[in-house]
């Protein structure tokens, strides 16, 4: 039975303990080749070992066993000097489990292989390594784990959002290169403090994965079941995949220096009895401590059930490291600070020129206190190395800003460099058809590789769209693409619909704003799910400082009442309406709407 179809249709059983099991087997370091620690090597030097492990899991009735692959990275291998053992190690620990699987294997109990993928020991978001070294190892690991002719890849006690991307950019790179694909789950690790050991709540775990080609995503490790609770519910309601929960067998006692783990094989039933009949949890296993009693007990109680319903409540959002910021909020809109821009911002472009990153980082900050929802960032600036800057401060702002990042440039490699080191979901700023196709596939390409969001801008090959039809056949082409195409979230494009200046006195654009406004509308109504954004301030340039911020307020006003969700803008330069004294509000409207009389009553 194909395992995704079996996931909807029942609870899927995982096996336990791989380390538990083997500390019980007294071996000794001539086992490990002298490398005792590296369980991973006992494929290699006792593959009788490996294999009487999985068969007691199978003997008590488990679906899915576990390679013993969770540190076979070159990285983690190097640890002991047999990186160059790699491929060799996870091939063979995939062949080793399959062969015991298949031999298991019958119409009422199907089975099958996880190849185990670990978080390795150095984290992305703190610098220990980079993105594509990360990825490069997971790489090679699922290679082996492919030519073995693995069933599915669980990438399982994950700390850090940077390094499930790294490795999940990994597998679809050999699964590309392989011409191979095998569904993928996501298992993080909650702390006991509530976050994953970066901080990253399990909200912001949910958006940044939520883009992603995954089968399920869930919790491993760490705690026992209890501690897992309010993790479950927030999947239960939240998330748009199957749950996984495979927790410790409690929370782990340090005796002799040693942990010791004492939840009972009846104890992790009754934990986990609510899980799987109330909260949709459809796959159940055990992490450390548990053993073939703790499966076999899971299998007596919960086999043959279906998951239960649940009520899912999806909420589109971007998302930093450490939390995730909802893209339709009430009120509107979801403001996007500007002011970490070199383009528009004079103190960020003096601080970017004295290379003040501390400086530019409390920039981010201030806005943040402003009220900015998301931060939008551009370091381009003529002389100087835009991927560099860029890489400089995103590797600040990832673990220092709470809110997400909008990548503000116009070039792919830029844009690329950025997405590396961002941990949570991002908003690419931006793609348009100026240029023709190929630079917005280029972009598409890395929002969908990275999980990204895009803002779209209504630019064809003839230029910037001036009418409202004209913005809203650009966007519908974009659309279309992104959606169809790219088998992307349509919540996830954001629609700028370019709003001229005002304050030109041109009459080519003097129904700019009365354009803007009803091109959101016509996107808002005939492109489901697709969000508008509006760098604000342009309505009002090249007008006096005393009008700029009532023109940006009232405009931001009207745009809100045709759908608009985002706006690029100073929040503390906002003006409630009713603050902005009513001639003033008056001339703005008309201004906005191209209302004569002022020119008549000369």
């Amino acid at each position: 039975m194909d395992i995704q179809k079996k996931i909807q249709e029942q609870i899927l059983f995982f096996d336990g303990a791989m380390g538990t099991s083997i500390q019980k087997k007294d071996l000794t370091d001539d086992d490990f080749w002298g490398k005792a620690g590296c369980n991973e090597l006992l494929v290699l030097s006792r593959p009788d070992v490996i294999q009487e492990v999985h068969e007691s899991y199978l003997k008590a009735g488990c679906n899915v066993i576990e390679t013993d692959t969770f540190g076979a990275t070159r990285l983690v291998l190097g640890e002991y000097d047999e990186q160059e053992r790699t491929y060799q190690i996870n091939k063979k620990a995939v062949e080793i489990a399959k062969e015991v699987a298949l031999s298991y294997t019958d119409k009422s109990i199907p089975r099958y292989v996880a190849g185990s993928i670990g978080p390795g020991t150095k984290l992305p978001s703190l610098l220990h390594i980079s993105y594509q070294e990360l990825k490069n190892n997971y790489y090679e690991q699922v290679c082996g784990m492919l030519d073995g002719n693995a069933d599915i890849l669980i990438i399982e006690t994950c700390q850090d959002l940077l390094q499930i991307k790294a490795a999940l950019g990994g597998a679809w790179q050999a699964f590309t290169e392989k011409r191979k694909k095998i569904p993928i789950m996501v298992s993080v690790t909650m702390e006991t403090t509530g976050t994953m050991l970066m901080g990253s709540d399990m909200q912001s775990v949910i958006t940044t994965l939520s883009p992603f080609d995954i089968v399920s995503l869930g919790l491993n490790c760490a705690t026992g079941p209890q501690e897992m609770s309010e993790h479950i519910r927030t999947l239960s309601k939240n998330s748009p995949f199957p749950i996984s929960c495979i927790p410790n067998a409690g929370l782990p006692e340090n005796i002799g220096g040693h942990a010791h783990y004492h939840l009972s094989a009846e104890d992790m039933v009754k934990h986990l009895t609510p899980f799987v009949k109330e909260l949709g949890v459809s796959i159940v296993g055990g992490c450390c401590g548990t053993t073939p009693e703790h499966i076999a007990a899971l299998v007596h109680n919960f086999s043959g059930l279906a998951p239960a319903h649940r009520n899912i409540d999806f909420v589109p959002s971007v998302s930093s490291l450490y939390q995730s910021v909802p893209t339709t909020l009430d009120p509107r809109p979801l403001i996007v600070g500007e002011r970490t821009n070199a383009n528009g911002s004079k103190k960020f472009r003096e601080l970017l020129q004295a290379e003040d990153w501390e400086g530019m980082v409390e920039l981010a900050k201030e806005q943040v206190r402003e009220g900015a929802h998301v931060l939008d960032v551009c370091v381009a600036y003529v002389g100087r190395d835009e991927v560099k800057d860029m890489c400089e401060y995103i590797e600040r702002l990832n673990t220092a800003i709470t809110i997400p990042i909008m990548i503000d440039s116009t070039e792919v490699n830029v844009i690329e460099a950025a997405l590396q080191r961002i941990a949570g979901k991002a908003i690419v700023n931006s793609v348009n058809f100026e240029d023709g196709e190929e630079r917005t596939r280029k972009v598409f390409d890395l929002c969908k590789q990275f999980g990204a969001a895009v803002v779209a801008l209504t630019i064809d090959e003839e230029g910037m769209a001036k009418t409202a039809e004209k913005k809203f056949q650009i966007a519908k082409r974009l659309y279309k693409m992104w959606v169809e195409e790219y088998k992307m979230p349509p919540e996830d494009i954001f629609f700028d619909t370019l709003t001229f200046t005002l304050g030109s006195g041109d009459e080519e654009f003097r129904k700019a704003g009365i354009e803007t406004k009803e091109a959101i509308r016509l996107i808002k109504e005939h492109l489901p799910g697709a969000k508008t954004l509006l760098g604000l301030s342009n309505i009002s340039f090249g007008l006096h400082q005393s009008i700029r911020p009532a023109l940006n307020s009232v405009f931001l006003h009207e745009c809100i009442e045709a759908g608009l969700d985002a706006a690029i803008m100073n929040a503390s330069k906002i003006q409630p309406l009713n603050k902005i004294e009513p001639k003033l509000r008056q001339l703005c409207l008309d201004l906005i709407y191209d209302n004569r009389i002022w020119e008549e009553t000369q």
